[in-house]
């Protein structure tokens, strides 16, 4: 019993509601009911008595309650005494998501669009999701990997604010392509059987023979979820208004009977898109449900300290029904009401609806520096003074979360501030996070080619500093020689050697001084390196569009001609 101690000691606070309790049980055992200044006691007593008022001994009141306090305060507060191996898990789910980023998923029937609302669904899976591996794969007329598997969900959400249609280099449908790739990536070691969830308006028919080729001698289950109505609406196309085939008006509609149909020939399940969580519990995506968890490394186990304090709750059942039933506990919860601390920041009408990650785009996009002090997550208050061209704070709230994409944010920040050393070293920390993060190896490479840069410039300058020096005093030679008359192109004896005197000569007081060039330092910045910064994206949309890019003209992957552009 050396090592006794409690793993939660804050629940002994409970104790201090005893001597609380003790008083109001106690005042409330001396059978004062109010008429005691009305009535006299020989007339009172004996109607109290009869009716059972509050006759009992303070004594029966205080036990049970007392006793029950003590035992469930050190229950809750967890007395330890002995550790027991642990062995570590972790979930063995896997599942890649597939969006689709055709243009029909533009389309108005969902409000605001298809794909705003696909979005906020996959926020919502990868936070069920917490732990688990989770890829993602975005087709239109070609499928690409945006991120493989991985428990690193703060990336993956990260990446779906640039997704878009107009990042894809082809347009169209081709699902197939799509459920091949996240087949693969499922069979590059994903642990336990995994599962793959199409998120998309309508498959054509042409598609689901290849779909149930690519899965057949797997163990991997395809679901689905409709994103769209069967009424369907229309494409709308920034400044170009809807999408129109032969001058009519394109209806993009969603087939979930053909959704579930193919869903069911691959041995998953099919849902509806919807506002709450609805879909998500339908479809089985949190990796509880699964019952699949793996051992993170064979026989590897942890001692951890063994909680024993449910041994307690036993001891205290009892003794809470029978102060529940003499009215002791709700004297208690009197005692506690006043004391439940309450919310001390405001908060606004649109908090008690949506979460923090749903409505910060909103607020960042309409006033970023009342959303930086409205925000709490370090990553979205990042984001809002970014945006508000604060890139230093920026930079402090990003550092407050360890991930590869809150570096490479960081990196971004301090790039933009001046900090290229900083940056540099943030641009490292992301790669050492996440190998595969392509941005941050493009944005590191522009930072070291700035630092390259500054340097040179720094060598110019000193050089121009010398040349500008010897031009001064070849200039006052020659207004000292004016009246010479030379030829074109032809230079005299004298004005030779004198200007070979000049290079040799000291610069007059203060002009060194004036034209030293100023010490390497990461700010201020010049124009060109002004410039160079903003090359610096502030976001991966346009590199994933160059990435998606080269890889659809390496695949050449051919069009399909009975595919539709939308």
């Amino acid at each position: 019993m050396a090592d006794f101690h409690f793993l939660r000691p804050l629940w002994l606070l409970l104790l201090l509601v005893i001597p609380a309790l003790y008083l109001v049980l106690r005042s409330k055992g001396t059978g004062n009911s109010g008429w005691s200044g009305l009535i006299p006691e020989p007339f009172l007593s004996p109607v109290i008595r009869r009716y059972g008022g509050v006759s009992q001994k303070p004594g029966s009141r205080l036990f049970p309650a007392i006793s029950a306090v003590v035992i469930l305060a050190i229950a809750l507060a967890g007395p330890a005494w002995r550790e027991a191996p642990t062995p570590l898990k972790k979930p063995g789910d896997s599942l890649v998501i597939v969006l689709d980023l055709s243009l029909s998923m533009l389309a108005t029937d969902l409000e605001p669009d298809r794909l705003t609302r696909a979005k906020r669904k996959i926020r919502d899976i990868l936070t069920v999701r917490e732990g688990s591996l989770t890829g993602l794969v975005v087709y239109s007329g070609d499928a690409h990997v945006v991120t493989p598997l991985t428990d690193d969900s703060n990336t993956l959400a990260g990446m779906l604010n640039v997704l878009d249609p107009v990042i894809m280099p082809a347009q169209g449908n081709r699902s197939d392509l799509a459920i091949a790739k996240a087949s693969t990536l499922l069979e590059q070691g994903a642990p336990g059987e995994g599962r793959i969830l199409l998120i998309t308006d309508d498959v054509p028919d042409r598609y689901t023979g290849p779909i149930l080729d690519s899965l057949a001698g797997t163990n991997h289950t395809l679901s689905t979820l409709a994103a769209g109505t069967r009424d369907g609406g229309p494409i709308p196309l920034a400044k170009r208004g809807f999408i129109r085939d032969n001058g009519n008006i394109v209806i993009a509609r969603t087939d979930p009977d053909r959704l579930a149909e193919l869903a069911r020939d691959t041995g998953g399940t099919s849902h509806e898109l919807t506002l709450d969580d609805s879909d998500i519990a339908s479809l089985n995506l949190s990796p509880e449900e699964s019952d699949e968890w793996q051992d993170t490394d064979s026989g590897l186990t942890i001692n951890r300290w063994k909680d024993d304090g449910y041994w307690l709750l036993w001891l205290a059942l009892p003794l809470l029904l029978l102060g529940w039933r003499r009215g002791a506990f709700t004297a208690m919860a009197l005692i506690l009401l006043p004391a439940i601390p309450q919310p001390a920041a405001a908060m606004d009408w649109d908090s008690l609806w949506q979460r923090e990650d749903q409505r910060a785009p909103e607020l960042i996009q309409q006033d970023a520096s009342n959303a930086a002090k409205v925000l709490k997550s370090p990553d979205w208050r990042g984001s809002a003074l970014y945006k508000a061209e604060q890139y230093e704070q920026a930079a402090k709230a990003f550092a407050a979360t360890e991930s590869s994409l809150a570096d490479y944010n960081r990196g971004n920040a301090l790039a933009k501030a001046g900090k290229l050393e900083k940056a540099l070293k943030a641009y490292n920390s992301a790669l050492d996070r996440n190998p595969d993060m392509e941005d941050a190896r493009v944005n590191r490479q522009l930072v070291e080619d700035l630092l390259n840069k500054q340097k040179e410039e720094s060598s110019q300058k000193q050089g121009d500093s010398s040349e500008s020096s010897e031009n001064e005093s070849d200039q006052s030679q020659q207004q000292g020689q004016s009246e010479a008359q030379e030829k074109p192109g032809e230079e005299s004896p004298a004005k030779a050697q004198q200007s070979e005197r000049s290079n040799t000569s000291d610069p007059e007081p203060g002009k060194e001084e004036a034209q030293a060039p100023a010490p390497v330092s990461e700010t201020p910045l010049s124009q060109s390196q002004e410039q160079s910064l903003r090359r610096i994206p502030d976001n991966p949309g346009g590199l994933l569009q160059r990435k998606f890019l080269q890889q659809y003209q390496e695949r050449q992957t051919p069009p399909d001609e009975g595919d539709t552009p939308w």
